[in-house]
């Protein structure tokens, strides 16, 4: 009777502690996940490194760790850092500008058809009655509080989580090769001859939707920052990253260029705002069209409703990291079953 029921014994035991084990790295999933994710599509040049560093493993992956240092956490910290100061610059001037009752409505809200008008008249209106200022203020008090202390929650946990993602993959780079060795044997004790296969389509999608969608956010935040600075536009920083961020989001670009474009035409710098015009539809929106097709070409394409629901599922589920992991989950699941309806026909 013990030997018949000891199998079923050691998988509950097993599926205890598995569970446990989720429990525990439950906090930091996404993390592991984002590091994961970065070791994969980095893995080529880390081996390559290795090489150069003649197998010294534990400093060639200090070197990758320095390396996703200088590209991820340093820009992201400065970005948050930025928009700190640009929100505290705003609120004062705003302030200021209530105070002394020169503050007026921007000049093209009366430009808008059908609502511009009445929309000028009732903020003029508005910015000028300190009584109906401050009930409106008070109405927007606290769904303001929550904005802002959710908007620095998010970008406070994703410098936190870019953090502990970098440092997960010092080990996974320095302990890389012993961990795949395990995960194939694993993978071959459960199914067996696809083992192989399923290895090779993870690390392919990973990169391959890797390399589309953070490579193409990071070719049009490059040519975005250019266009911005040749134009005059102010916070440049902060504006690529925006880019860099809204390239996750299919259509996402041209909310930033397109408001730069606005805002260069309410300066009166026509000129510029029509190149702005130009540089944003043919170079930053044309990136999406030249330079994803080439890298996600290495692995599996994702299609659109998949990249979108993967973007806005993924924040959700796993905060900041999630933009990129989403897309990068739903990738594998896609790819895993293509390759398992191709091998069942």
């Amino acid at each position: 009777m013990q030997q018949r029921f000891q199998p079923f014994t050691r998988l509950a035991a097993i599926i205890l502690l598995v569970i446990g084990c989720l429990i525990v790295l439950r906090p930091f999933l996404a993390a592991i996940l984002f590091a994961a994710a970065i070791t994969i599509s980095s893995w080529p040049l880390y081996l390559r490194l290795l090489a150069r560093l003649k197998q010294r493993r534990t400093v060639a992956a200090l070197v990758m760790s320095i390396g996703l240092t200088l590209l991820i956490i340093v820009p992201l910290t400065l970005v948050t850092w930025n928009i700190a100061d640009n929100a505290s610059g705003l609120y004062d001037q705003v302030k200021a500008g209530l105070g002394s009752g020169t503050l007026d409505p921007p000049g093209w809200l009366k430009d808008i058809p059908v609502v511009g008008e009445a929309a000028y008249t009732y903020l003029g209106k508005l910015l000028h009655s300190r009584e109906e200022l401050l009930n409106a203020a008070k109405n927007m008090l606290e769904p303001g509080r929550r904005v802002l202390l959710g908007g620095g929650m998010v970008l406070g946990s994703g410098v936190a989580q870019v953090s502990l993602a970098v440092f997960v993959s010092f080990f996974l780079y320095r302990d890389g090769q012993a961990i795949l060795q395990a995960l194939a044997s694993g993978m071959d004790k459960l199914i067996g001859e696809q083992s192989v296969s399923v290895a090779d389509t993870v690390s392919r999608t990973v990169r391959g939707v890797m390399y589309g969608i953070l490579g193409t956010a990071l070719a049009q935040a490059v040519v975005a920052a250019v266009g911005f600075l040749i134009a005059g536009v102010p916070a440049v920083a902060l504006l690529s990253v925006a880019t860099f961020l809204f390239s996750l989001i299919p259509v996402g670009p041209p909310l930033i260029w397109g408001g730069a474009t606005i805002w260069l035409f309410n300066q009166g710098s026509t000129g510029w705002a029509i190149f702005m015009l130009v540089w944003g539809m043919f170079v930053i929106s044309g990136v999406d069209n030249v330079v994803k097709p080439m890298l996600i070409s290495r692995g599996s394409s994702l299609p659109f409703i998949l990249v979108l629901l993967g973007v806005m599922g993924g924040v959700l589920a796993f905060g900041f990291v999630g933009l990129f992991i989403g897309p990068t989950l739903l990738a594998v699941g896609l790819g895993l079953l293509r390759n398992w309806t191709a091998g069942a026909a």
